[in-house]
């Protein structure tokens, strides 16, 4: 699986942004799909997750109830709306997918990972 992220950019603090993610190769409808997001000097954290089938979803505590994580099974492309951005949420974010669908908040579940997109959020 080849997975490709985009949408990210600069944005004032309240302000919205839509991540995409797009997935070539061949999914599984028990793939697990994960957001997940690296500012400089931190590890890389956990966002939202979600699975192509299904409506179960995931989020960390500090995202609950600003961002939204969605998919499109026919694009086979996932989304991330991130609403009311703060600027604590700069950072790198990646989209991922663990074709087992073991623990969705740990990096370390995931086998495949896109390449990144730049979020910053100005104060």
């Amino acid at each position: 699986v080849q997975l490709q992220a985009s949408g990210g950019g600069l944005v004032q603090a309240g302000g919205s942004l839509r991540l995409s993610c797009e997935a070539s190769g061949r999914t599984f409808s028990s793939d697990v799909m994960g957001w997940f997001r690296q500012a400089p000097g931190n590890e890389r954290e956990f966002v939202a997750a979600i699975r192509w089938s299904g409506s179960s979803t995931n989020y960390a505590d500090s995202v609950k109830g600003r961002f939204t994580i969605s998919r499109d099974n026919a694009k086979k492309t996932v989304y991330l709306q991130m609403n009311s951005l703060k600027p604590e949420d700069t950072a790198v974010y990646y989209c991922a997918a663990d074709r087992y669908g073991g623990i969705w908040s740990s990096a370390k579940e995931y086998d495949y990972w896109g390449q990144g997109t730049q979020v910053t959020v100005s104060s």
